[in-house]
């Protein structure tokens, strides 16, 4: 890659970046195409080189958020509490090493919550959704008795809520501690094992 490509990169990361800290503290509605321009210290016109429109960064946005649900989703999952391992080891991690990780938590918890999203952003986020598949996997862990007795739907919350709530305090406070993995899965796993 060039060095003109390079720095076309690095201004369209700057732009999603911007666009992501201004979606999360003022929401999409109230967030302009001014705004995401005036942080990246560039003008309207320069930005619409990058991103048509404000709906196109939101959806790019999206996109890049759904690429970590997808990315666990392609695991192994022959081994079940391997799954949940490796799972929060790669959050974790992310978390540890990225603000922008954290952040597209948030993003994308707002999104879910939202009532009035675009067909391009429905049909994305109807195309992964790590927690109804990881039902299957709690049970298929109780029945090979790795993964505590209990409703499969409560442990999964258990697992991915956890999970959240430390991305949520991880885009809260960037230099805060990560917990463990093995104390999450501690949640999840049987005792006895």
């Amino acid at each position: 890659m060039g060095v003109r490509q390079e720095q076309r990169e690095k201004r369209r990361q700057d732009i999603l970046e911007a666009a992501l800290d201004l979606f999360i503290s003022k929401g999409y509605s109230e967030t302009t195409i001014k705004d995401i321009a005036d942080k990246v210290n560039m003008s309207m016109g320069l930005l619409f080189h990058y991103f048509e429109s404000k709906a196109h960064l939101y959806e790019e946005l999206i996109r890049i958020g759904m690429e970590g649900p997808i990315s666990v989703m392609e695991l192994d999952m022959s081994d079940p509490l391997h799954f949940f391992e490796t799972s929060a080891d790669y959050i974790l991690s992310a978390l540890r090493d990225s603000p922008f990780t954290a952040k597209m938590f948030v993003l994308m918890m707002q999104v879910r919550f939202s009532t009035s999203l675009s067909e391009p952003v429905q049909s994305l986020l109807a195309n992964a959704n790590p927690f109804e598949a990881s039902v299957s996997i709690i049970e298929a862990g109780q029945a090979a008795g790795q993964i505590r007795d209990g409703d499969p739907v409560a442990l999964t919350v258990l697992f991915w809520q956890a999970i959240s709530g430390v991305a949520l305090y991880a885009a809260l406070y960037p230099d805060g501690p990560i917990p463990e993995t093995e104390w999450i899965i501690d949640c999840i796993r049987r005792k006895d094992i």
